[in-house]
């Protein structure tokens, strides 16, 4: 009796495990798919850097030209005034 419940004991564990394991294409299926996961996440970071550089060089233009623009009236107002 002690056998029997031993026996039936050892093989219901190796039942659980045998059925909770991966097989290898299973693996390979699953870091394929972890590939293209990081694949999207590093493009859409890449997309809103991007995005952030650009709004800080339209505002920097912006600055720079309207800083231009005072100067030149500056000089216009000081050629005028002689």
């Amino acid at each position: 009796m002690k056998k029997t419940f031993v026996v039936l004991m050892i093989g219901s564990l190796a039942g659980f495990t045998a059925f909770g394991q991966d097989t290898a294409k299973d693996d390979l299926k699953k870091s394929g798919q972890d590939v293209k996961q990081a694949g999207k996440a590093t493009g859409k970071a890449a997309k809103n850097a991007g995005k952030g550089v650009a709004k800080g060089t339209k505002k920097g233009v912006h600055k720079a030209a309207g800083a231009t623009e005072k100067g030149a009236d500056k000089v216009k107002d000081k050629t005028q005034g002689n």
